[in-house]
């Protein structure tokens, strides 16, 4: 990605560069914000025809930031759109038929609840920097290149996710 000359991403090797470099993280990060695998997938792809749709406006140094930015509107937008499907849905779940004893699948189904409120409650910033590191294992340098921050604030996020993290973890002992 380091050879894009054109002005904007019109020209077929710079769009090809770019799906080519971004495509994958791209996905990554819908996953890390609560994609599932074929939504992200989609959310890819409608962001790439969106950068092309728009490709003289964008120029190559500016399509990173623009390509996230279309992405994560889109995730949420499709959260929006799907919290008010489920407000009006029946739910006629079965429970699942295992063979651990109740106490354990009680405990676990508390933890899952506990650890899931407890990742949704951090704010969206440091929501994204904890399961970039904690899920992708990505370094801090790392995230801060995708992000477009310092090291010293994903440092900072990543210190308030922790201590978020480890209270509600501490109330679940």
């Amino acid at each position: 990605m380091k050879d894009l000359e054109a002005e904007n991403v019109c020209a077929e090797h710079t769009f090809q560069e770019l799906f080519i470099g971004l495509a994958k993280p791209l996905r990554n990060f819908l996953i890390y914000k609560g994609s599932e695998s074929g939504q992200a997938d989609d959310l890819v792809q409608e962001s790439f025809i969106k950068l092309w749709e728009n490709c003289k406006k964008v120029l190559p140094e500016k399509a990173k930031s623009y390509l996230y930015t279309l992405a994560s509107n889109a995730f949420k937008n499709e959260m929006a759109h799907l919290k008010v499907r489920l407000k009006y849905a029946n739910s006629n779940e079965q429970p699942d038929r295992t063979i651990e004893t109740p106490e354990f699948r009680m405990q676990e189904s508390e933890f899952k609840v506990r650890l899931e409120q407890a990742i949704s409650e951090l704010p969206e910033t440091q929501r994204e920097v904890f399961l970039m590191n904690r899920i992708d294992k990505l370094t801090y340098a790392e995230i801060a290149e995708r992000l477009g921050v310092s090291v010293k604030a994903i440092e900072k996020r990543m210190g308030k996710a922790l201590k978020h993290m480890r209270s509600k973890i501490k109330l679940f002992k």
